[in-house]
């Protein structure tokens, strides 16, 4: 080991590197050198392989830790970190993610379907497989969404086949096992990497991973062993649901196959917006006009929130856009016994018509309160001074 560079000049990088600086200098190193990319070069394999080391250690806190208290020896044992041990499992973790990003499709794949070189990753193609789940999009009011409500909704549903009873095949014939994975539904990837041979199961493309193929298909379902009609299904959406968010109804999905049960109905719910009601969070917020008689003298008003109207006590000499809060008359929160806020703001009006009257009046209280106009007689006794 004493002949082997050392790993941080290998990636060239200080030893107070981060680990995205070890990603980043490695990825240019191993995109530069790889053999796929340099196929025949020796030097550029022999470059791979001493980079992919460096990074292997220093990408591992325990083993960088090692490495930098024993330095070479720690890999002979030598020294007292007794010496590192590589499983293909390591590498598997380690160069999965990182190659299926470089190269991405049936390399990284390779990396990541690693169990070890030479060997393979067994799935079970016939293992129970849950069915997917559906999406559908159900609209509903403002107020339906503050107190909750039941909603109807009509889905494909597919359902197993009456005439074939869900095999797919024509009454009295059966499947037939596949040629090309022998019945086994994957089928077997050996590919060339640097640490070896490495072998990866992929589902067979014949059939599918079915492992069987159907010859004579149901004329009913197309040899699908399912049919579609429309189905109504009825959704519980809860008090307190947001634009935008979603509910699960188990159990309305796809059919699952090899006996796995079925997929859940994902249901996205959008609520319409409201008039008078504006919503952050679990509070409303809402805008009352008030006069200015009612902002100068007080007055008691009827105030709407979800729960219906309540009486408030505007005191004398609100100003405009005074915003008050109503504890606990705001959106229930889901699957809590508790209620945000509503806050009212009050808008004074100013009227942008007057009639003789009302002008004197208003002229006449300006008076009263010392003469703000341009034309009382304090300004101008002021302005002859």
């Amino acid at each position: 080991m004493a002949d082997k560079r050392d790993f941080y000049e290998v990636l060239g990088v200080s030893k107070t590197a981060t680990e995205e600086e070890l990603k980043k200098a490695y990825r240019v190193l191993a995109k530069k050198y790889h053999p796929d990319m340099n196929p025949g070069d020796k030097d550029a394999e022999a470059k791979f392989k001493e980079a992919s080391e460096a990074y292997a250690v220093l990408s591992d806190p325990d083993k960088r830790a090692k490495y930098d208290q024993y330095g070479m020896s720690a890999f002979d044992g030598s020294g007292g970190a007794g010496g590192f041990e590589y499983s293909s499992a390591d590498y598997a973790d380690m160069f999965g993610d990182l190659f299926g990003d470089l190269f991405g499709g049936a390399f990284g794949g390779a990396f990541g379907g690693f169990g070890g070189f030479g060997s393979s990753r067994n799935a079970n193609p016939n293992a129970p497989r849950r069915g997917a789940n559906v999406k559908t999009t159900v609209r509903i009011t403002f107020m339906e969404a503050m107190r909750g409500v039941k909603k109807d909704i009509e889905i494909n549903y597919k359902e197993a086949c009456a005439n074939c009873g869900g095999s797919g095949c024509k009454p009295g014939t059966s499947p037939v096992s596949c040629k090309e994975c022998g019945g086994k539904g994957v089928v077997t990837l050996t590919q060339r990497t640097i640490f070896g041979m490495a072998q990866t199961q992929r589902s067979c493309p014949s059939c599918g991973g079915a492992g069987k193929i159907i010859k004579d298909k149901c004329p009913k379902c197309m040899g699908t062993g399912y049919v579609t009609r429309k189905k109504t299904v009825t959704a519980d959406i809860p008090a307190g649901i947001d634009d935008g968010e979603g509910i699960r109804v188990s159990g309305f999905g796809e059919p699952g196959t090899n006996g796995g049960e079925r997929g859940d109905l994902l249901v996205q719910v959008r609520v319409a917006s409201h008039p008078t009601f504006g919503r952050e969070e679990y509070d409303i917020f809402t805008s009352v006009p008030i006069s200015f008689a009612q902002a100068a003298l007080g007055d008691t008003l009827r105030l709407e929130t979800i729960d219906g109207p309540v009486e408030y006590e505007l005191r004398a000499g609100t100003q405009p856009n005074t915003r008050i809060r109503l504890r606990g008359k705001g959106v229930p929160v889901p699957r809590r016994n508790e209620r945000g806020d509503q806050y009212v703001t009050f808008m004074v009006q100013v009227p942008d018509r007057l009639n003789k009257e009302q002008k004197e009046a208003l002229q006449a209280f300006d008076a009263a309160c010392g003469g703000t106009l341009a034309g009382s007689e304090k300004k101008k006794k002021g302005l002859f001074k």
